[in-house]
């Protein structure tokens, strides 16, 4: 089976893709996986360490053909805020949650949770549901992934209360 040998970062390869794939974000986190593109070409991405992969990234083939990585789209809801301050004190709430977040220019972008949508409106940030490609920030350090809380399986020293 053909392996994915590089992969490209979004806008650093050019050309026309032989084939693209389209994945949510949690199928965008992978170290092995046997993947087949929407005009069928079938190949495998083997990595040492799991990887996240962003809309428009160019996986490249052993034989030199690129497919184009696309993000799927979700239902999120997109959050504005009065200022930077309001936004940055919502974000602030959303991270203590360990809640994956996409960061854009003057809004924050969550997955859809009832849970979550309330409390965001009850600190004043306004709320639209979109469906987007959704492409958190990662973990700690600027890599990795972030997951949400469980808490029916661990302690970690601090309430959500």
């Amino acid at each position: 089976m053909i392996r994915v040998r590089t992969i490209h970062a979004a806008k650093t390869w050019t050309g026309e893709p032989a084939d693209r794939i389209t994945l949510d974000r949690e199928d965008r986190y992978r170290r092995r996986a046997v993947l087949t593109g929407a005009g069928g070409l079938t190949f495998l991405l083997d990595q040492p360490n799991a990887i996240h992969l962003h809309h428009g990234d160019g996986l490249e083939l052993e034989d030199g053909k690129i497919v184009e990585v696309l993000a799927e789209a979700e239902d999120l809801v997109e959050i504005e805020a009065d200022n930077t301050a309001h936004l940055v004190r919502i974000a602030w709430h959303l991270g203590n949650r360990h809640l994956p977040t996409q960061l854009a220019d003057k809004t924050l972008r969550i997955r859809r949770d009832h849970v979550i949508e309330d409390m965001v409106a009850k600190l004043g940030g306004r709320l639209t549901p979109i469906s987007a490609p959704f492409d958190p920030e990662g973990g700690a350090y600027g890599h990795g992934q972030t997951h949400g809380h469980d808490h029916g399986h661990h302690s970690h020293g601090h309430s959500h209360d």
